[in-house]
């Protein structure tokens, strides 16, 4: 089990956002502008899911787990109301959120099916927005040049993903979930996931009249391929799903750890 803190981030998000606030970087803004469309909605998700999981496990594993899940509930909580105040921004700015739009379409598909698959789901998603957090933690050069509230936003958000990245799986196995399954799902989250994500930060661009500049797709080159590139650096730790054996604490999260540590002054403690 994971002790879970919930925390209040201490950053002004009153203040207007600029139109490529990622150190002027089109390709950049539009990318981290497309997965916090996708959180407000994808993180209730999540927290419902884990809540129809627990009433389904024995009671001895509902008192095991009470304390974490309440804590990842918590986490993701304050990930949806933060990201909500900037997709305000967002939409000031005259952004479209369709991803949004989609995952709100089929969130219902799921209202019939066991919560085991829910679950699934969510963790195979967790298991993604891990892996988006341990590159953004490891290369924190992607945001380069950015505001600091908002480079001190994604670094927490980050932070707390990796922190909480084996909540939903561990519920998962809880409930008796196979691997069979787990696969299946990883492989459909994946689909969709590329997918809505390659198509909300392309919309992004569109809107600002940038998808067809050279210097984005030199900057998506860089960033996606490049040596330190995401696509490049996430492949080994997406395969790693796969493995009958995998347990998303095979990885390490001591840069978590670390910016929480060294960034203490930037929130306060809300709860464990």
């Amino acid at each position: 089990m994971t002790e879970l803190v919930v925390r209040r981030l201490l950053i002004d998000l009153e203040t207007p956002v600029p139109r490529r606030w990622a150190g002027g970087d089109a390709f950049r803004s539009a990318l981290f502008n497309a997965l916090s469309m996708s959180f407000p909605v994808g993180e209730q998700f999540f927290i419902d899911s884990l809540r129809a999981g627990m009433t389904q496990l024995p009671e001895d594993q509902r008192e095991r787990y009470a304390a974490e899940v309440q804590g990842f509930i918590g986490q993701e909580a304050t990930h949806r109301r933060i990201h909500s105040l900037f997709n305000g921004h967002l939409q000031t700015l005259g952004y479209p959120n369709t991803w949004g739009a989609r995952i709100t379409r089929r969130t219902p598909l799921f209202d019939q099916v066991d919560a085991r698959h829910v679950v699934a789901v969510t963790a195979a998603t967790e298991h993604f927005t891990a892996i988006l957090a341990e590159w953004m933690l490891g290369h924190p050069e992607a945001l380069d040049g950015a505001e600091p509230r908002l480079r001190t936003m994604w670094m927490w958000h980050s932070s707390e993903e990796s922190e909480h990245r084996s909540t939903a799986f561990d519920i998962y196995q809880a409930l008796g979930g196979n691997h069979a399954w787990r696969v299946k799902w990883f492989r459909r989250v994946t689909m969709l996931f590329l997918t809505d994500v390659l198509r909300q930060t392309a919309r992004n661009l569109w809107h600002d009249g940038d998808l067809f500049r050279f210097s984005t797709w030199r900057s998506a080159a860089s960033h996606l391929f490049g040596k330190h590139g995401l696509v490049r650096c996430a492949y080994k730790p997406w395969r790693a799903y796969f493995k009958a054996d995998f347990h998303p604490r095979q990885q390490d999260d001591a840069l978590s750890r670390d910016w929480l540590r060294d960034n203490a002054a930037q929130f306060s403690e809300v709860g464990r």
